[in-house]
């Protein structure tokens, strides 16, 4: 009797560990619980004038919260959601980098971030 008892329980540990490491290997992937979207094929915001001779602004912004590819995808949007903005986030480097048509007001930049749900450390425009 003990040992039906003995392998019952081995097999609910064994499942316990098999569905959590099987969750936490997915949450892994789509980027766990680090921001509001983690559906796949999440749509980015497209700039329209890619042309870049456009943008002779540049603002870069270290970016802290970000842990996965659906975070940069939430900071590019809310940053190219701004008119005349054209961004580029780096997940490895946790740095943004806005091309702009005009002098960069970084108030705005970083409420963009900011509003996004990341936070703003450092800032830097050139012009």
């Amino acid at each position: 009797m003990n040992n039906i008892i003995n392998i019952i329980a081995i097999v609910i540990v064994a499942l316990i560990v098999v569905f959590g490491t099987a969750n936490y290997i997915k949450k892994l992937k789509k980027g766990g619980d680090c921001c509001p979207e983690h559906e796949e094929g999440t749509k980015s915001i497209k700039v329209k004038d890619r042309d870049k001779s456009h943008y002779p602004y540049e603002a870069k912004l270290a970016i802290d919260g970000m842990s996965c590819e659906n975070c940069v995808r939430n900071v590019e949007n809310a940053l190219n959601a701004l008119d005349g903005t054209w961004a580029s986030v780096s997940l490895e480097d946790n740095m943004a980098t806005v091309l702009l048509k005009d002098k960069p007001d970084i108030e705005k930049l970083s409420k963009a971030v900011s509003d996004a749900g990341y936070l703003v450390l450092k800032r830097k425009s050139s012009y």
